[in-house]
């Protein structure tokens, strides 16, 4: 690769998993899209000795670009900029009119919301956010944290650093700007298009297809390939400069032939694939869940456009529930028991019939921790999909904890709706 970049997430909150980090994966993307590799994403602490260290790595690795992300807050642990400026040997110093742009932000956000504090610790928070190291470009807060582009001191070599805030929508907000300042520009000199292509596969062991690319590897020069397998779904994901593209080609086309009975897309998430479907055939779906508590129609919604072809969900815990909203008998319940095929089948039926749906799904099942039994032991669900002219069906046996079991549920049901719609390999 080329042109490279380096990324620090600073925050305690996220050091210890108490935030998750949405920045890191995100910069790295966008670095991508303009030809950029990022090679470390390192998180830290709010401890300065810390960044200092994390900084020296990654300027040590010949990075161009060092992106931060967080600790530009107003107080007395929101360090970046002042560890930032002291690594690149900038002094700072209060930048007067930023100072008024800052504090007339946060005047304005704190009549919005109601909150009164002291004057005078508003006031030296607004002060140290004003801090710009000697030669750094500003960047116009979109929160009340302005960022930053420090270049080298004069006469020293090393990377530029970029210091933006923690939060996602502050950080892409500013993003643009960011990358449109003379010296982010000028750190990024020479980069070049970096493709990147995806296989998914469904039902594929890690082991077959590490059997594949072993016999392949000689043959796929200036590929970088990567796997992932999640919930029984296999992710191909390959970057490559553009010289490499018969290369790729080349990998593509083995694939295709090799795993014809489980590759299901060639881009596209499972997610997208529904949704798409669905927009483009202009059918409707209505979940009934049991086991999975709305997960499934939680993460129907999180597609744009879902309003089109969602009509709507219930959950159905109870057998009562079960009776009373989706007419399920309580024959059919005392005879087999709320955790069986027949359910699940009436399950979707009577979602589809209740909402006018032209698909209906169902999910039942024992999640566990405990209700399970020798015949019906925790992780055995049920799940169908229900349309005009076909019916699908699935029996599962899954281990893991409780969540495990649920999302995995609703994984199998988004690959039934998958299969329903589209046709391919068999969820």
């Amino acid at each position: 690769m080329g042109t490279r970049a380096g990324i620090v997430v600073t925050g305690t909150e996220v050091l210890t998993g108490r935030v998750a980090d949405r920045n890191g994966p995100w910069l790295a993307e966008q670095l991508r899209v303009l030809g950029v590799d990022v090679g470390h994403v390192v998180v830290v602490g709010d401890r300065p000795d810390d960044l200092r260290a994390a900084l020296s790595f990654l300027a040590s690795t010949g990075v161009s670009l060092v992106i931060t992300s967080g600790g530009l807050g107003p107080t007395a642990d929101d360090l970046t900029a002042e560890v930032v400026a002291e690594f690149m040997g900038r002094p700072s110093s209060v930048d007067p009119a930023l100072e008024r742009r800052i504090a007339a932000v946060v005047e304005r956000l704190m009549a919005r919301r109601g909150w009164r504090t002291d004057p005078a610790a508003t006031a030296a928070g607004v002060r140290k956010q004003a801090r710009v190291p000697a030669g750094a470009t500003v960047l116009e807060p979109v929160g009340t944290a302005p960022g930053l582009v420090v270049p080298p001191a004069e006469g020293r070599d090393g990377p530029t650093v970029l210091v933006l805030p923690g939060p996602p929508s502050e950080l892409q907000g500013m993003w643009s700007d960011a990358v449109a300042a003379p010296p982010t520009r000028a750190a990024l000199t020479g980069a070049t298009e970096l493709r990147q292509e995806t296989v998914r596969l469904w039902g594929t062991l890690e082991a077959q297809l590490a059997g594949t690319l072993r016999q392949l590897e000689e043959d796929l020069p200036g590929l970088e390939i990567t796997t992932c397998l999640r919930e029984g779904e296999l992710e191909i994901v390959t970057r490559f400069p553009p010289p490499a593209q018969p290369a790729y080609d080349q990998l593509a086309a083995a694939l295709a032939t090799e795993y014809a009975g489980t590759l299901f897309s060639t881009g596209p998430t499972l997610d997208e694939l529904v949704a798409r479907a669905f927009a483009d055939q202009g059918l409707t779906v209505a979940t009934a869940e049991s086991c999975t508590g709305g997960l499934l129609a939680a993460r129907l919604t999180e597609q744009p456009g879902s309003s089109a072809w969602l009509l709507g969900g219930v959950v159905a815990y109870a057998n009562s529930a079960k009776e009373q909203l989706l007419d399920v008998p309580a024959d059919l319940l005392a005879e087999h028991g709320a955790v069986s095929a027949q359910v699940a089948v009436a399950l979707a039926q009577g979602a589809r019939a209740r909402f006018g749906a032209d698909v209906g799904v169902g999910i039942t099942g024992i999640a566990g921790p405990g209700g399970g039994s020798s015949d019906k032991p925790v992780g055995t669900v049920h799940v169908s999909v229900v349309a005009d002219d076909r019916r699908e069906l699935r029996a599962l046996r899954l281990a893991g904890s409780r969540s495990a079991i649920r999302d995995r549920s609703v994984t199998t049901a988004m690959h039934l709706l998958r299969q329903t719609l589209l046709g391919g390999p068999p969820a």
